[in-house]
């Protein structure tokens, strides 16, 4: 009753395009019979030795799928040819005579080990056992039958019929059908009465993904969405209290607290199996993105999405609020950060996470170093820009697609070609790649791992070793929230090539450290080789800024080769004394390439609000003062009284 409420596979969600059966079994026991009379819907009374190859439209057939029925006939073909026939079909029906023991007999002395010996591993063939002519008897065969499948594992169903009657025809090429669409032996070991262990892994990861508030229960909303996400069709409540009871009746731990546990979950997909629904259990399979082998299919992981040259690919907002919800999911505490078991738990459904949960060298983190949503955020940015496949991947491992009802392109943008924007001096995008270059040692990895902190008294030595090569962070550009990404360019050796992707950036930081009188002509050369005729726009870095300043040893200064080249002048960075300025500049010039007017009015804008701050500071009077209004009034009608009273003393003494 359980699973008969529950929908049939839609034919979208089938795998094979057609499905061809073979017939075979000794001569007279009705192979060819079986045929014809499904064609005609009537027993021919003339028969052939062998019917010719039968396609059956998909219209007509049950599962809508295109249908080749072959026969075999042993006195026109061959062993030789036979053995192609199987390796060809599908699925095989190996027919026997109910009224004919010695039929019945070579099933399994003959029939069976044949078909096992030459459709052996992943070529291994389903079979269907027959039994035709049971218009000539008053009893059964199944009986027999069914010992002969607990040797078999490869017998999916057998079935009784007539060609005669027409009984159970249509039944028998169903059956045929159904185990080459929803077969068995995936998902279920007869002998064990269980569930196969990779059908179980499958399952359990589709529970952890419907268990949307992760309690490891599903309660009544829960099951309502898999259900409509899975058959298209709401759970009805007194279904759903037939399948609670059901399960309380058979599995002592299959429902707590009203809810469907994990174990309750499995238990109904080896009862809708058992009792023959094998279509309802590769229905939620195939939903989830799992092919016959019950794997997860490459197109549901890696769906095809087309990327122009020169086009980027970010988060859309879909992408956002869906791992967004996920963080919150996820953040039991609701401390706004992931601590390493929840971290550990979000991830539960993946084979493996897709990145490390020690990501405070990448992005922004808690002063425990885990990642805040902020930096959650920025992560998945970051792995979109430089690695979509691992994001689709695992947007199709968290149910992105089961949740939204769509693909997990849904959750990516492509932006315009990066030509255009250099056409037009301004950008869209979002996120943009900033290439940090600069001889070891100039400071450019410290240079990196300050953009993710705001008090540089928390960044501590251990932070500024190792090799992470990308850091992420949002900068404001004009009013609008930018994703910056520094990829910190690793120099082997001086003479070393840079490569074509080493290279190619939104926007190019060539870091020097004014301390090394060596340091400077590193990046000049790196200038004139890579970037002088390229439309990259580029910003030069002193480091260290807070040491003494040392003479490059090169035959222009920074100051003068920032010149020659019309270069914005080189900007001074200290770790001691950083200043965001730097990283809002790399932001800038990203968003508007070619578009120098853009970053000069940065400059201006920055500068006067610089003298606001050093000007009206004097006067006690900031910006951000709440007071600076009525001390302004005040202000005006003290110098006003003053200056009445002087006047009027140089009016009095001029008299």
């Amino acid at each position: 009753m359980v699973a008969s409420s529950i929908a049939s596979i839609s034919s979208s969600n089938l795998l094979r395009r057609n499905v061809r059966i073979l017939l075979v079994g000794d001569q007279g026991v009705g192979k060819t019979s079986l045929i014809l009379s499904l064609v005609s819907e009537e027993f021919p009374e003339e028969v052939p030795p062998k019917a010719e190859e039968i396609t059956i439209p998909a219209d007509v057939t049950p599962e809508h799928v295109p249908t080749n029925i072959v026969d075999y006939s042993s006195i026109e073909q061959s062993d030789e040819n036979l053995i192609e026939e199987i390796a060809k079909a599908h699925v095989v029906c190996v027919v026997y005579a109910v009224d004919d023991e010695s039929s019945l007999d070579r099933l399994s002395s003959h029939w069976l080990p044949f078909i096992r010996e030459h459709s052996q591993g992943e070529n291994r063939k389903p079979v269907v056992l027959v039994g035709n002519k049971i218009d000539l008897v008053d009893y059964s065969t199944i009986d027999h039958v069914l010992t002969i499948m607990e040797d078999f594992n490869e017998v999916e169903s057998c079935v009784e019929c007539s060609a005669k009657t027409l009984h159970n025809i249509s039944e028998m090429f169903y059956y045929a059908q159904k185990a080459v669409l929803h077969p068995t032996a995936p998902l279920y070991i007869m002998e064990e009465q269980d569930l196969t262990e990779k059908c179980k892994k499958a399952l359990v990861r589709i529970f952890k993904v419907c268990d949307i508030d992760g309690d490891g229960l599903l309660n009544d909303y829960e099951l309502n969405h898999f259900q409509r996400r899975c058959f298209n069709a709401p759970l009805q409540p007194t279904v759903l209290d037939e399948v609670k009871a059901v399960l309380m009746k058979n599995t002592p731990d299959g429902i707590r607290d009203d809810c469907v546990t994990l174990s309750g979950f499995l238990f109904l997909h080896c009862l809708f199996i058992q009792r023959g629904r094998n279509e309802t259990t590769w229905a939620v399979l195939r939903r989830f993105g799992y092919n016959e082998t019950l794997e997860m299919s490459k197109d549901y992981l890696c769906p095809a999405i087309k990327i122009p040259p020169g086009s980027s690919t970010e988060l859309s907002h879909r992408g956002q609020q869906f791992l967004m919800a996920l963080f919150e999911r996820g953040d039991k505490d609701n401390d706004g950060a992931l601590s390493p078991d929840e971290f550990k738990r979000v991830f539960s459904a993946c084979p493996t996470p897709p990145f490390s949960s020690d990501i405070k060298r990448t992005v922004p983190t808690n002063d425990k170093g885990w990642p805040t949503s902020h930096g959650w955020i920025c992560r998945w940015s970051l792995q979109t820009f430089i690695e979509l496949p691992k994001t689709l991947e695992y947007l199709a491992y968290l149910g992105f697609n089961v949740h939204e009802n769509e693909s997990q392109i849904a959750a990516i943008h492509v932006t315009r070609e990066r030509r255009i924007d250099l056409a037009k001096k301004q950008s869209s995008r979002n996120t943009y790649m900033c290439h940090v270059i600069g001889m070891k040692g100039a400071g450019k990895t410290a240079l990196c791992r300050a953009f993710l902190v705001d008090d540089m008294k928390k960044l501590k030595d251990k932070d500024l070793r190792g090799n992470n090569q990308y850091c992420i962070n949002t900068v404001q550009v004009y009013g609008q929230e930018k994703y910056l990404i520094l990829r910190d360019i690793d120099v082997r050796q001086v003479l070393d090539p840079l490569q074509p992707s080493e290279v190619l950036c939104d926007v190019a930081c060539l870091v020097y450290d004014i301390s090394d009188p060596k340091s400077f002509e590193y990046i000049a050369r790196i200038y004139i080789k890579y970037f002088a005729e390229s439309k990259i726009p580029v910003l030069i870095v002193g480091a260290k800024g807070d040491m003494d300043e040392k003479r490059q040893d090169y035959l222009l200064q920074p100051v003068e080769f920032c010149q020659k080249y019309k270069l914005l002048p080189p900007q001074y960075f200290s770790i001691k004394h950083n200043k965001r300025d730097l990283y809002v500049k790399l932001g800038t010039m990203a968003s508007f390439p070619r578009f120098q007017p853009a970053w000069i009015l940065f400059y201006k804008h920055r500068f006067v609000q610089l003298w606001e701050e050093t000007q009206l500071k004097h006067f006690g009077l900031m910006t951000n003062d709440p007071m600076i209004w009525w001390k302004t009034v005040l202000g005006i009608a003290t110098c006003s009284l003053v200056g009445f009273f002087v006047v009027k003393a140089l009016h009095t003494t001029s008299r």
